[in-house]
């Protein structure tokens, strides 16, 4: 070792441990993600045949749907606490 080297160990401050969480695995959420793949899909379909433009805004409005029923399913105590 040289003059300006030193032979302590640099302590570390870790935090501490973070609470388990469920990642989403509830009933609001499976609701949720599951009514916006749905909207997703049915808009989809409303690009790609043509005639079909309305069914655009419907998967839009299935979207919508999804959302509030998801954070009533929330605030009934469905969701993540």
């Amino acid at each position: 070792m040289t003059e300006n080297q030193t032979a302590a160990a640099e302590v570390a401050y870790l935090p501490e441990a973070v609470p388990p969480t469920n990642h989403g695995h509830t009933v609001a959420a499976w609701v949720t993600m599951t009514g916006i793949m749905l909207g997703a899909l049915v808009s989809t379909a409303g690009v790609v045949i043509d005639t079909m433009f309305w069914l655009f805004w419907a998967g839009f409005g299935v979207i919508a749907a999804s959302l509030v029923l998801g954070g009533v399913l929330k605030s009934m105590g469905l969701g993540q606490k």
